[in-house]
Protein backbone atom coordinates (compact mmCIF):
# COMPACT_ATOMS: atom_id res chain seq x y z
CA UNK A 1 0.00 0.00 0.00
CA UNK A 2 1.11 3.49 -1.10
CA UNK A 3 2.24 6.31 1.80
CA UNK A 4 1.57 8.56 -1.07
CA UNK A 5 -1.04 8.82 -3.64
CA UNK A 6 -1.13 11.14 -6.52
CA UNK A 7 -4.85 11.48 -7.76
CA UNK A 8 -6.32 13.22 -11.06
CA UNK A 9 -9.83 13.85 -11.49
CA UNK A 10 -12.47 14.71 -13.40
CA UNK A 11 -13.88 17.57 -11.68
CA UNK A 12 -17.67 16.89 -12.75
CA UNK A 13 -17.60 13.66 -11.14
CA UNK A 14 -20.21 14.19 -8.51
CA UNK A 15 -18.52 14.15 -5.12
CA UNK A 16 -14.97 13.91 -6.01
CA UNK A 17 -13.45 15.93 -3.52
CA UNK A 18 -15.73 14.49 -0.58
CA UNK A 19 -15.20 10.37 -1.94
CA UNK A 20 -11.21 10.63 -2.96
CA UNK A 21 -9.81 13.40 -0.55
CA UNK A 22 -8.99 10.84 2.18
CA UNK A 23 -8.41 7.07 1.49
CA UNK A 24 -7.79 4.92 4.83
CA UNK A 25 -4.11 4.89 5.70
CA UNK A 26 -2.99 6.97 2.64
CA UNK A 27 -1.92 10.60 2.62
CA UNK A 28 -3.51 11.58 -0.87
CA UNK A 29 -3.33 14.28 -3.09
CA UNK A 30 -6.45 15.17 -5.28
CA UNK A 31 -5.97 17.21 -8.06
CA UNK A 32 -9.03 17.92 -10.23
CA UNK A 33 -9.51 19.61 -13.75
CA UNK A 34 -11.63 20.37 -16.16
CA UNK A 35 -11.84 17.62 -18.66
CA UNK A 36 -10.41 19.93 -21.13
CA UNK A 37 -7.10 20.36 -18.80
CA UNK A 38 -6.28 16.70 -18.09
CA UNK A 39 -3.15 15.83 -20.25
CA UNK A 40 -0.08 14.11 -20.45
CA UNK A 41 1.85 17.07 -18.82
CA UNK A 42 -0.48 17.18 -16.45
CA UNK A 43 -0.55 13.41 -15.45
CA UNK A 44 3.32 12.85 -15.43
CA UNK A 45 3.00 12.64 -11.03
CA UNK A 46 -0.11 11.07 -11.11
CA UNK A 47 -0.91 7.48 -10.17
CA UNK A 48 -4.77 7.20 -9.96
CA UNK A 49 -6.57 8.65 -13.12
CA UNK A 50 -10.46 9.08 -12.55
CA UNK A 51 -12.70 10.35 -15.34
CA UNK A 52 -15.98 10.11 -17.22
CA UNK A 53 -16.87 9.96 -21.05
CA UNK A 54 -15.41 12.95 -23.52
CA UNK A 55 -11.79 11.80 -23.19
CA UNK A 56 -9.71 9.07 -24.94
CA UNK A 57 -7.88 6.99 -22.30
CA UNK A 58 -4.95 5.27 -24.77
CA UNK A 59 -1.05 5.52 -25.20
CA UNK A 60 -1.44 8.77 -26.29
CA UNK A 61 -2.50 9.73 -22.99
CA UNK A 62 -0.83 8.08 -20.28
CA UNK A 63 2.63 6.98 -22.16
CA UNK A 64 5.49 7.50 -19.76
CA UNK A 65 2.96 8.32 -16.43
CA UNK A 66 2.88 6.60 -13.21
CA UNK A 67 -0.12 5.48 -13.57
CA UNK A 68 -1.45 2.36 -12.09
CA UNK A 69 -5.11 2.70 -11.99
CA UNK A 70 -7.99 4.28 -14.53
CA UNK A 71 -11.25 4.76 -13.36
CA UNK A 72 -14.21 6.34 -15.57
CA UNK A 73 -17.23 6.93 -13.68
CA UNK A 74 -19.57 6.03 -16.31
CA UNK A 75 -21.53 2.89 -17.09
CA UNK A 76 -19.80 2.94 -21.02
CA UNK A 77 -16.25 2.24 -21.62
CA UNK A 78 -15.77 2.77 -25.49
CA UNK A 79 -13.29 5.71 -24.68
CA UNK A 80 -10.61 3.34 -23.11
CA UNK A 81 -8.55 1.69 -24.99
CA UNK A 82 -8.49 -1.47 -22.09
CA UNK A 83 -5.91 -3.10 -24.43
CA UNK A 84 -3.54 -0.88 -23.54
CA UNK A 85 -4.21 -0.79 -20.08
CA UNK A 86 -3.61 -4.20 -19.74
CA UNK A 87 -0.33 -4.20 -21.47
CA UNK A 88 0.98 -1.60 -19.74
CA UNK A 89 -0.50 -3.36 -15.95
CA UNK A 90 -2.52 -0.56 -15.63
CA UNK A 91 -5.88 -1.71 -13.46
CA UNK A 92 -9.27 -0.47 -14.96
CA UNK A 93 -12.45 0.23 -13.37
CA UNK A 94 -15.79 1.31 -14.86
CA UNK A 95 -18.94 2.43 -13.18
CA UNK A 96 -21.21 -0.55 -15.38
CA UNK A 97 -24.51 -1.22 -13.69
CA UNK A 98 -24.42 2.34 -11.42
CA UNK A 99 -27.17 3.83 -13.63
CA UNK A 100 -29.01 1.03 -14.86
CA UNK A 101 -32.50 2.28 -12.79
CA UNK A 102 -31.81 5.90 -13.87
CA UNK A 103 -31.95 4.80 -17.49
CA UNK A 104 -34.90 2.58 -17.30
CA UNK A 105 -36.88 5.98 -15.87
CA UNK A 106 -36.24 7.76 -18.32
CA UNK A 107 -37.33 4.91 -20.77
CA UNK A 108 -40.40 4.63 -18.51
CA UNK A 109 -40.89 8.76 -18.98
CA UNK A 110 -40.70 8.35 -22.48
CA UNK A 111 -43.38 5.84 -22.73
CA UNK A 112 -45.66 7.90 -21.12
CA UNK A 113 -44.87 10.69 -22.89
CA UNK A 114 -45.62 9.02 -26.15
CA UNK A 115 -48.42 7.31 -24.59
CA UNK A 116 -49.98 10.69 -23.73
CA UNK A 117 -48.81 11.57 -27.18
CA UNK A 118 -50.99 8.96 -29.11
CA UNK A 119 -47.85 7.37 -30.45
CA UNK A 120 -47.62 3.94 -27.96
CA UNK A 121 -50.07 1.76 -26.89
CA UNK A 122 -49.50 -0.23 -23.87
CA UNK A 123 -52.07 -2.84 -24.33
CA UNK A 124 -51.13 -3.45 -28.09
CA UNK A 125 -47.47 -2.67 -29.12
CA UNK A 126 -44.59 -4.72 -28.73
CA UNK A 127 -41.76 -3.48 -27.77
CA UNK A 128 -38.35 -4.78 -29.16
CA UNK A 129 -35.52 -4.73 -26.55
CA UNK A 130 -32.36 -4.95 -28.28
CA UNK A 131 -29.48 -5.78 -25.65
CA UNK A 132 -30.64 -7.55 -22.15
CA UNK A 133 -27.98 -6.65 -20.07
CA UNK A 134 -28.45 -5.03 -16.64
CA UNK A 135 -30.69 -2.41 -18.29
CA UNK A 136 -32.31 -4.21 -20.65
CA UNK A 137 -33.62 -6.86 -18.33
CA UNK A 138 -34.85 -4.26 -15.61
CA UNK A 139 -36.77 -2.96 -18.50
CA UNK A 140 -38.27 -5.99 -19.56
CA UNK A 141 -39.24 -6.56 -15.70
CA UNK A 142 -40.81 -3.05 -15.59
CA UNK A 143 -42.87 -3.62 -18.65
CA UNK A 144 -43.90 -6.55 -17.51
CA UNK A 145 -45.78 -4.44 -14.77
CA UNK A 146 -47.19 -2.17 -17.23
CA UNK A 147 -48.63 -4.90 -19.54
CA UNK A 148 -46.51 -3.91 -21.86
CA UNK A 149 -45.22 -7.40 -24.81
CA UNK A 150 -41.71 -6.90 -25.01
CA UNK A 151 -39.65 -9.25 -27.78
CA UNK A 152 -35.99 -9.48 -26.27
CA UNK A 153 -33.10 -9.71 -28.25
CA UNK A 154 -29.45 -10.87 -27.04
CA UNK A 155 -27.20 -13.30 -29.26
CA UNK A 156 -24.30 -13.05 -26.49
CA UNK A 157 -26.92 -13.66 -23.62
CA UNK A 158 -28.88 -16.78 -25.78
CA UNK A 159 -31.73 -15.28 -25.96
CA UNK A 160 -32.96 -16.17 -29.31
CA UNK A 161 -35.60 -13.82 -30.74
CA UNK A 162 -33.65 -13.15 -33.59
CA UNK A 163 -32.93 -9.28 -35.02
CA UNK A 164 -34.29 -10.22 -37.95
CA UNK A 165 -37.95 -11.90 -36.10
CA UNK A 166 -37.56 -8.21 -33.79
CA UNK A 167 -37.69 -5.86 -36.94
CA UNK A 168 -40.61 -8.26 -38.10
CA UNK A 169 -42.74 -8.41 -35.19
CA UNK A 170 -41.84 -5.32 -32.91
CA UNK A 171 -44.03 -1.89 -32.82
CA UNK A 172 -41.14 -0.22 -31.40
CA UNK A 173 -37.30 -0.76 -30.84
CA UNK A 174 -35.42 0.39 -28.12
CA UNK A 175 -31.22 -0.47 -27.74
CA UNK A 176 -29.34 -1.08 -24.92
CA UNK A 177 -26.44 -2.83 -26.17
CA UNK A 178 -22.31 -1.43 -25.75
CA UNK A 179 -21.11 0.25 -28.99
CA UNK A 180 -18.50 -2.29 -30.31
CA UNK A 181 -17.12 -2.38 -33.73
CA UNK A 182 -15.49 -5.73 -33.91
CA UNK A 183 -16.70 -9.54 -33.88
CA UNK A 184 -19.11 -11.78 -34.65
CA UNK A 185 -21.68 -9.61 -32.49
CA UNK A 186 -20.43 -5.95 -33.03
CA UNK A 187 -23.11 -3.55 -32.21
CA UNK A 188 -21.82 -0.46 -34.45
CA UNK A 189 -24.39 1.03 -37.19
CA UNK A 190 -26.10 -2.29 -35.80
CA UNK A 191 -29.30 -0.55 -37.21
CA UNK A 192 -28.49 0.64 -40.62
CA UNK A 193 -30.22 1.46 -43.72
CA UNK A 194 -30.65 -2.22 -44.65
CA UNK A 195 -32.12 -2.85 -40.88
CA UNK A 196 -34.09 0.23 -40.93
CA UNK A 197 -35.94 -0.38 -44.50
CA UNK A 198 -36.71 -3.95 -43.36
CA UNK A 199 -38.58 -2.70 -40.15
CA UNK A 200 -41.97 -2.93 -39.86
CA UNK A 201 -42.84 -0.95 -36.69
CA UNK A 202 -43.17 2.73 -35.87
CA UNK A 203 -40.65 4.06 -33.46
CA UNK A 204 -36.72 3.93 -32.67
CA UNK A 205 -35.51 4.79 -29.02
CA UNK A 206 -31.88 4.72 -27.88
CA UNK A 207 -30.62 5.72 -24.88
CA UNK A 208 -27.26 3.40 -25.15
CA UNK A 209 -24.46 3.96 -27.50
CA UNK A 210 -25.33 7.03 -30.71
CA UNK A 211 -23.62 4.81 -33.05
CA UNK A 212 -25.32 1.89 -32.94
CA UNK A 213 -27.39 3.50 -35.00
CA UNK A 214 -26.32 5.22 -38.63
CA UNK A 215 -28.14 8.45 -37.64
CA UNK A 216 -28.23 9.69 -41.35
CA UNK A 217 -29.95 6.20 -42.06
CA UNK A 218 -32.13 6.89 -38.92
CA UNK A 219 -32.94 10.58 -40.67
CA UNK A 220 -33.39 9.05 -44.33
CA UNK A 221 -35.92 6.89 -42.29
CA UNK A 222 -38.20 9.36 -40.47
CA UNK A 223 -38.51 11.05 -43.80
CA UNK A 224 -39.69 8.03 -45.56
CA UNK A 225 -43.04 8.01 -43.52
CA UNK A 226 -44.31 10.64 -41.56
CA UNK A 227 -45.68 7.63 -39.35
CA UNK A 228 -42.25 6.98 -37.80
CA UNK A 229 -40.46 8.59 -35.10
CA UNK A 230 -37.71 8.39 -32.73
CA UNK A 231 -36.86 9.17 -29.01
CA UNK A 232 -32.91 9.85 -28.68
CA UNK A 233 -30.52 10.23 -25.71
CA UNK A 234 -27.49 9.09 -27.53
CA UNK A 235 -25.85 10.36 -30.75
CA UNK A 236 -23.24 9.80 -33.13
CA UNK A 237 -20.41 12.35 -33.09
CA UNK A 238 -21.23 13.53 -29.27
CA UNK A 239 -21.58 16.37 -28.89
CA UNK A 240 -21.19 17.53 -33.08
CA UNK A 241 -24.67 15.67 -33.60
CA UNK A 242 -26.24 16.01 -36.75
CA UNK A 243 -29.08 18.69 -36.17
CA UNK A 244 -31.00 18.08 -38.91
CA UNK A 245 -32.06 14.87 -37.23
CA UNK A 246 -32.23 17.08 -33.83
CA UNK A 247 -34.41 19.23 -35.58
CA UNK A 248 -36.84 16.73 -36.87
CA UNK A 249 -40.06 17.28 -36.12
CA UNK A 250 -40.68 13.39 -35.74
CA UNK A 251 -38.04 12.89 -33.59
CA UNK A 252 -40.63 13.53 -30.60
CA UNK A 253 -37.96 13.54 -27.67
CA UNK A 254 -34.67 14.44 -27.96
CA UNK A 255 -32.31 14.70 -24.89
CA UNK A 256 -28.22 14.95 -24.18
CA UNK A 257 -26.67 11.99 -23.34
CA UNK A 258 -28.53 12.10 -19.32
CA UNK A 259 -30.80 9.48 -19.42
CA UNK A 260 -28.61 7.88 -16.66
CA UNK A 261 -28.04 11.37 -14.71
CA UNK A 262 -30.04 11.07 -12.15
CA UNK A 263 -28.16 12.64 -9.11
CA UNK A 264 -28.38 9.08 -7.67
CA UNK A 265 -27.34 8.12 -10.56
CA UNK A 266 -23.99 9.85 -10.91
CA UNK A 267 -23.76 9.49 -6.97
CA UNK A 268 -23.57 5.49 -7.63
CA UNK A 269 -20.86 5.96 -10.81
CA UNK A 270 -18.64 7.84 -8.13
CA UNK A 271 -19.27 5.17 -5.69
CA UNK A 272 -19.01 2.35 -7.82
CA UNK A 273 -15.13 3.70 -9.11
CA UNK A 274 -14.31 4.38 -5.50
CA UNK A 275 -15.11 0.97 -4.42
CA UNK A 276 -12.93 -0.64 -6.70
CA UNK A 277 -10.15 1.64 -5.79
CA UNK A 278 -10.15 0.97 -2.11
CA UNK A 279 -10.01 -2.93 -3.28
CA UNK A 280 -6.94 -2.35 -5.46
CA UNK A 281 -5.25 -0.34 -2.48
CA UNK A 282 -6.41 -2.78 0.03
CA UNK A 283 -7.88 -0.45 2.21
CA UNK A 284 -11.30 -0.50 3.67
CA UNK A 285 -14.29 2.55 2.08
CA UNK A 286 -15.12 4.67 4.30
CA UNK A 287 -16.88 7.18 2.07
CA UNK A 288 -21.10 7.16 2.65
CA UNK A 289 -22.78 7.92 -0.52
CA UNK A 290 -26.06 7.95 0.64
CA UNK A 291 -25.01 10.74 3.41
CA UNK A 292 -23.36 12.51 0.91
CA UNK A 293 -26.72 12.77 -1.11
CA UNK A 294 -29.39 15.98 0.00
CA UNK A 295 -32.88 15.09 1.49
CA UNK A 296 -35.65 14.06 -0.64
CA UNK A 297 -38.24 17.42 -0.30
CA UNK A 298 -41.76 16.31 0.37
CA UNK A 299 -44.42 18.20 -2.14
CA UNK A 300 -43.43 17.21 -5.08
CA UNK A 301 -46.59 14.50 -5.73
CA UNK A 302 -50.46 14.38 -5.03
CA UNK A 303 -52.07 11.87 -3.06
CA UNK A 304 -53.54 9.09 -5.83
CA UNK A 305 -52.24 9.73 -8.79
CA UNK A 306 -51.25 7.06 -11.40
CA UNK A 307 -48.38 5.94 -13.35
CA UNK A 308 -48.35 8.40 -16.11
CA UNK A 309 -48.95 10.87 -13.28
CA UNK A 310 -46.04 9.63 -10.76
CA UNK A 311 -44.04 9.16 -13.76
CA UNK A 312 -44.17 12.62 -15.35
CA UNK A 313 -44.03 14.21 -12.01
CA UNK A 314 -40.98 12.56 -11.13
CA UNK A 315 -39.12 13.43 -14.06
CA UNK A 316 -40.82 15.64 -16.77
CA UNK A 317 -39.01 14.43 -19.52
CA UNK A 318 -39.96 17.16 -22.17
CA UNK A 319 -38.49 19.74 -20.05
CA UNK A 320 -34.87 18.35 -21.38
CA UNK A 321 -36.09 17.50 -24.43
CA UNK A 322 -37.64 21.06 -25.43
CA UNK A 323 -34.52 22.64 -23.69
CA UNK A 324 -32.53 20.73 -26.35
CA UNK A 325 -34.36 21.95 -28.64
CA UNK A 326 -34.56 25.41 -28.29
CA UNK A 327 -31.06 25.11 -28.13
CA UNK A 328 -30.48 24.25 -31.27
CA UNK A 329 -31.97 27.49 -32.96
CA UNK A 330 -29.33 29.76 -30.68
CA UNK A 331 -25.68 28.64 -32.29
CA UNK A 332 -22.83 27.39 -30.62
CA UNK A 333 -24.85 23.99 -29.62
CA UNK A 334 -21.83 22.17 -29.12
CA UNK A 335 -21.11 24.24 -25.71
CA UNK A 336 -24.41 24.12 -24.47
CA UNK A 337 -24.39 20.10 -24.95
CA UNK A 338 -21.47 19.74 -22.73
CA UNK A 339 -22.78 22.40 -20.58
CA UNK A 340 -26.05 21.20 -19.92
CA UNK A 341 -25.18 17.39 -18.94
CA UNK A 342 -22.05 19.33 -16.66
CA UNK A 343 -25.10 21.29 -14.55
CA UNK A 344 -27.67 19.00 -15.63
CA UNK A 345 -30.57 19.61 -13.35
CA UNK A 346 -31.31 17.56 -10.13
CA UNK A 347 -33.47 13.93 -10.80
CA UNK A 348 -33.62 12.07 -8.19
CA UNK A 349 -34.29 8.55 -8.01
CA UNK A 350 -37.63 7.17 -8.07
CA UNK A 351 -37.86 4.64 -5.15
CA UNK A 352 -36.83 6.92 -2.73
CA UNK A 353 -39.04 9.86 -3.93
CA UNK A 354 -42.35 6.94 -3.67
CA UNK A 355 -41.42 5.98 -0.58
CA UNK A 356 -40.92 9.83 1.22
CA UNK A 357 -44.68 10.23 -0.70
CA UNK A 358 -46.23 6.95 0.91
CA UNK A 359 -46.42 5.34 -2.13
CA UNK A 360 -45.11 1.27 -2.82
CA UNK A 361 -41.45 2.28 -3.68
CA UNK A 362 -41.17 -0.82 -6.12
CA UNK A 363 -44.39 -0.02 -7.83
CA UNK A 364 -42.50 0.17 -11.06
CA UNK A 365 -39.38 -2.29 -11.11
Amino acid sequence: MPKQLNITADANIWGVEDAFSCLSGIKTSLNTLALSEINPHQLQYTDVLLTRSGILINETLLHGTPIRFVGTATIGDDHVDKLYLQSQAITFASAAGSSTQSVVEYMLATFFTLENMGKLSFSKDKLGIIGVGRIGSLLDKACTKLGLQTLLNDPPRGLNTSLDDVLDNADILTLHTPLTHDGKHATHHLLDAEKLSRFKGKGIVNAGRGACIDNQALLDWLNQDDGHFAVLDCWEDEPNINLDLLNHAQVLIATPHIAGHSLDGKAANTYFVYKDLCNFLQVSPSWDMQSALPNIELGLLRSKMNKSELTLSMYPISDDSQAMKHAAALGDFKTWFSTYRKNYPVRRSWDKILERHGYVKDMFF
